[in-house]
């Protein structure tokens, strides 16, 4: 008999076991430009057919993407794949990332893409933003455990 294995209490490690590889940030990066199909992120990311298969399926089978099945005329069947409101809500955790990675792993040429405001072209930055709406620096934020939770006997700092 097959035993589940048991699901990590951490947040980030759940999180990891659907999007934990550079191929499924890649692919949650394509989606958000707006490309949708099997083909597109093959030629885009030079991914292998049998690993794109693979990280597409998990992230359709996490709700991250969701698959359409669309027909060309004269042509078979094909998958498209869009993002759900959970692969919309990555678009924050893919700015963090591209902004760590600007500071960071800098290119000597400087960043490929900036974050703007769509509203008034100001530029953006990723940040803790507090429930009056104020960011709050880095230094000032801290990760604490739930009282009676798993975390709670983790020392956080």
């Amino acid at each position: 008999m097959k035993t589940e294995t048991a699901r990590p209490t951490c947040s980030i490690a759940r999180t990891l076991e659907v999007i934990g590889d550079r191929w499924s940030f890649l692919i949650l990066r394509e989606a958000h430009r707006g490309n949708t199909r099997f083909a597109e992120f093959k030629e885009i990311l030079g991914i292998a057919p049998n690993i794109l298969t693979a990280r597409l399926h998990t992230l359709v089978e996490a709700g991250v993407l969701e698959k359409h099945d669309y027909r060309a005329e004269g042509e078979r069947t094909r998958s498209s794949y869009h993002l759900t409101q959970a692969g919309k809500d990555l678009k924050l955790t893919l700015a963090a990332l591209q902004q760590w990675g600007d500071i960071y792993e800098p290119r000597e040429e400087g960043p490929t893409v900036l974050r703007r405001n769509t509203q008034t072209g100001e530029l953006v930055s990723v940040a803790f933003i507090d429930t009056t709406g104020q960011a709050v620096p880095d230094e000032n934020v801290t990760f604490e455990p739930v009282p009676g939770g798993p975390a709670d006997h983790l020392i956080w700092r």
